[in-house]
């Protein structure tokens, strides 16, 4: 029964509902399904879906975390603007106080980020969802 429990809220995004897919093109999250899921060993905590904007790239990589730049040895494409991808939640909060966080895919981004951010961040950063 605690594992069902457990399953069950590592399912759900920061809103309460179903967590849907960010990403599988390219192909994100921790276990590289296209969902922010995470677990004990995710020691980031890659649970926000963002999308990606090149203020916020550029950002990044100033911080030492090359998102832009292609890595085909590990099967990292590198990201451009407008495309979606689980970020570290505290990469996320650390943009956010340095006025640069990306738009959030709130139906996409894993409740466990509710530890680190708070919701009102989120829902002010909150991407516009069709």
């Amino acid at each position: 029964m605690e594992a069902e429990k457990q399953s069950s809220t590592q399912s759900l995004n920061v809103l309460g509902e179903p967590l849907q897919v960010c990403s599988c093109q390219p192909m994100t999250g921790w276990y590289r399904d296209g969902f922010c899921n995470t677990d004990e060993s995710d020691i980031g905590q890659h649970t926000v879906c963002c999308v990606m904007t090149t203020s916020f790239l550029t950002y990044s990589k100033a911080q030492g975390n090359d998102l832009s730049t292609p890595m085909p040895e590990y099967g990292f494409p590198g990201l451009k603007q407008g495309v979606k991808w689980c970020l570290c939640a505290s990469r996320w909060k650390q943009a956010y106080d340095d006025g640069i966080a990306p738009p959030v895919h709130l139906s996409a981004t894993h409740i466990r980020t509710l530890e680190v951010i708070g919701i009102e961040p989120l829902l002010e950063h909150a991407h516009k969802e069709n």
